[in-house]
């Protein structure tokens, strides 16, 4: 059996690019044209990308499982 694996989306509208998201996981967010975007997807999970989701000041971060179930905001 493989591992679970997640897909982040950050919604480029609402995001205000205040880099909380990169402060606290830039392994899995950087900032383009001002605006946060995930590096890779999909990824392991990780206590810091749902770190990255609460911090976020404008709800732009989601985090999906294998079968596209919002695993954050929950």
């Amino acid at each position: 059996m493989g591992r679970a694996r997640w897909t982040i989306e950050v919604d480029r509208r609402r995001c205000i690019g205040n880099q909380m998201c990169v402060n606290v996981a830039g392994d899995h967010f950087v900032l383009d044209q001002g605006k946060s975007r995930p590096v890779a997807n999909p990824v392991a999970p990780s206590d810091d990308v749902l770190e990255a989701v609460e911090l976020c000041p404008h709800s732009a971060i989601t985090v999906r499982d294998e079968s596209g179930g919002l695993v954050e905001p929950s």
